[in-house]
């Protein structure tokens, strides 16, 4: 994992992250919501559910009702995939820069770093009656260069001021 504790030992302040420059100060972190997950849990409940339909149909034979086992195993490991790549997607924001490490697969990332003296704008979108009701939505941060847009952002409006409060922090610094 990217985030580690604070402590202090014989004098010497551990980072919180990898990468962290040694005047940079963490600020908050945040990944998306639960609902980015949904293939994921798609990807578990389909072949659970195709493979109960033969113990069903042919009740007698007694052997076919392994295949929902062997139904849930895959949907697990399914799961799990999608589960890692949610997991290691994460959004930090220190008083500097904000980046942004996406898990690509099981063993690839990208990163993306903005600086936060380099943000024009922000704004957040809450569409829909699953987002009103699961708290969850985009948020749109503007450049010169171009957008960052990261979807299914969890309460985007608390993100939204916690980001607004470090930019105005930047601004008034400069």
């Amino acid at each position: 994992m990217y985030i580690m504790s604070k402590n202090k030992i014989n004098n010497d302040t551990k980072l919180d992250f990898n990468g962290q420059r040694s005047d940079e100060e963490l600020l908050f972190v945040f990944r998306r919501h639960m609902v980015a997950m949904r293939k994921g849990f798609y990807s578990l409940l389909i072949p659970l559910v195709i493979t109960s339909i033969p113990p069903l149909i042919w009740s007698y034979n007694l052997e076919l009702f392994l295949l929902p086992i062997g139904g849930f195993i895959l949907g697990c490991i399914l799961f799990s995939y999608h589960f890692i790549l949610w997991y290691f997607t994460i959004y930090i924001v220190t008083n500097q820069r904000i980046r942004q490490i996406t898990q690509r697969g099981l063993f690839g990332k990208d990163v993306i770093e903005l600086k936060l003296s380099k943000i024009q704008n922000i704004s957040y979108n809450i569409s829909g009656l699953s987002g009103e009701l699961f708290k969850f939505g985009t948020i749109i941060i503007q450049t010169f260069v171009g957008d960052l847009v990261i979807h299914n952002v969890e309460h985007p409006d608390k993100i939204y001021n916690k980001l607004q409060d470090a930019i105005n922090k930047v601004t008034e610094e400069q």
